[in-house]
Order: C-alpha cells, then sequence, then structure tokens
C-alpha cells in the first residue's frame, strides 16, 4: 500500500506550528522569536531592494 501525499494546505501546517509554539514559548519568549523573525523578513526585504537597485543603476551604464 502506498504512503498517501501530504495533503495538508501550508496553513493548517503553520497554524499547527503556532499553537505548539504557544505551548513551548510563553509570552515574552513567544514576541521575542516573532520580532526576531519579522527582523529577518525585513532585512532580506531590503538587500532584496538593494540587488535590485543596483542592478538598474548597473543598467544604465556610466554618466
Amino acid at each position: 500500500m502506498q504512503a498517501a501525499a501530504s495533503t495538508f494546505p501550508a496553513a493548517s501546517v503553520t497554524g499547527a506550528l503556532r499553537v505548539v509554539e504557544s505551548f513551548l514559548l510563553r509570552g515574552a519568549e513567544q514576541t521575542a522569536r516573532r520580532n526576531a523573525w519579522s527582523a529577518v523578513l525585513e532585512d532580506r526585504k531590503r538587500a532584496k531592494d538593494r540587488h535590485e537597485a543596483q542592478h538598474v543603476l548597473d543598467a544604465m551604464g556610466p554618466r
């Protein structure tokens, strides 16, 4: 018998992970972890934006 493919949508997995996180990390620890992850995502976005801006400047050539 073949194992069934995972059919859980990403939202259910995310929700389940948040429930587990709420039991493992209480109050300030949970908030700190979420804030840290938000900072990581913002840093990645800024890095991507810088890279795209540099690409545009390089494409314009010297002035």
